[in-house]
């Protein structure tokens, strides 16, 4: 039988897939004639479930009935030229020139004397070719048309190709073309591309926020999935905290475990696991700011706010400020009037290998 957990970040599960309300939001957002919303950024710690939700809106669009209402879904790899990858589309889709080809502008400079020029050529004299105004002339063919298109990108991050191409996408939100766009990114990367000048469009987006897994759901997964007991499928999903990350890897090693070991002896492989490929990317993206406050709370499960700004000493005052940026990044979780750690065994990754 073939294992039904997928370990591979950036894989959505096929056969363990636990639906959030998220996806649903952004789904029936879309779903009206003028949606309310046209971006959506999805923020979470790595491991998360980001590229999940993105890859299943993705999927939803796609399908017969969302195809046959006019969707076009253009997937984006953002360190590539994207509206360069637009215009492929939309022309692979019928809209656009005919004879559109590689096009190239060459600038020259010559100084003569003490003034200068700058001349322009292509390979029609008469032509001077500029890849977004040719990208929002085959959009708006696309919008006569009655399609809609919606752009995915995974993994944003302040590079020249993104910046260049949300500029592009400003413009064609202000135009009122049905356009929309959902991205994924890790909270500090968002932020980055949110403070780039003239992306106030971008900064007001919606942000989503991965949650934990539903525990019950979870269970029910393990249950079905793995032939086990109730009983120990609820242990098995407490133990991932939600992470979809850890409750996909602790599903595969269930799954292939022999059958004289039980859950605790699963749990020193799961634990490997989650620090080479998860924990240890998280805590090196990390600021010292953000590794000071979490350093702090490794002896106990939880923390009142009291316990922290004491244990914080002269650096108490910046304790909110700290406390929302790891709470938005998803390192830390808060319930009433304690804090914690989000992630399973985080704890000990920290003193075994950071502290």
């Amino acid at each position: 039988m073939q294992n039904p957990f997928t370990t591979t970040f950036s894989k959505a599960p096929e056969y363990t897939y636990i639906a959030t309300n998220k996806i649903d939001e952004i789904l029936e957002n879309f779903s009206y004639q003028n949606p309310s919303e046209s971006v959506y950024k999805i923020t979470g710690v790595r491991g998360s479930g980001k590229t999940v939700i993105l890859a299943k809106v993705e999927e939803e669009l796609r399908n017969d009935f969302n195809k046959e209402n006019g969707w076009l879904v253009f997937d984006l790899n953002p360190t590539r030229d994207m509206l360069g990858q637009i215009a492929a589309m939309l022309h692979k889709e019928g809209f656009g020139k005919n004879d559109i080809k590689n096009r190239s502008v060459t600038i020259s400079a010559t100084v003569l004397g003490s003034g200068g020029g700058v001349g322009y050529a292509s390979e029609k004299e008469d032509l001077f070719f500029d890849m977004g105004v040719e990208v929002e002339s085959m959009i708006k063919q696309a919008q006569e048309k009655g399609k809609k298109i919606l752009i995915g990108i995974d993994e944003v991050s302040k590079t020249s190709e993104m910046i260049k191409f949300a500029s592009e996408y400003g413009r064609w939100l202000r135009a009122n073309y049905p356009v929309y766009l959902v991205c994924t990114g890790l909270y500090e990367n968002i932020q980055e591309v949110c403070n780039v000048k003239n992306l106030t469009f971008f900064r007001r987006a919606t942000t989503i926020k991965t949650e934990p897994l539903n525990i019950v759901r979870m269970s029910e997964m393990y249950k079905n999935r793995l032939n086990i007991k109730a009983e120990e499928a609820r242990e098995m999903a407490k133990c991932t905290k939600g992470y979809a990350y850890a409750f996909q890897k602790l599903g595969s090693l269930y799954f292939k475990k022999k059958k004289t070991e039980c859950l605790e002896d699963l749990i020193p492989e799961l634990k490997a696991e989650l620090f080479a490929y998860s924990y240890e990317k998280i805590w090196e993206e990390m600021t010292e700011a953000d590794r000071f406050l979490v350093s702090l709370l490794i002896e106990k499960t939880d923390y009142k706010r009291e316990e922290v700004l004491k244990l914080m000493g002269e650096r108490a005052g910046n304790y909110s400020m700290y406390r929302d940026r790891l709470l938005k990044r998803g390192i830390l979780e808060s319930r009433q009037a304690y804090i914690s750690l989000a992630l399973p065994y985080f704890t000990d990754y920290l003193k075994e290998y950071c502290l």
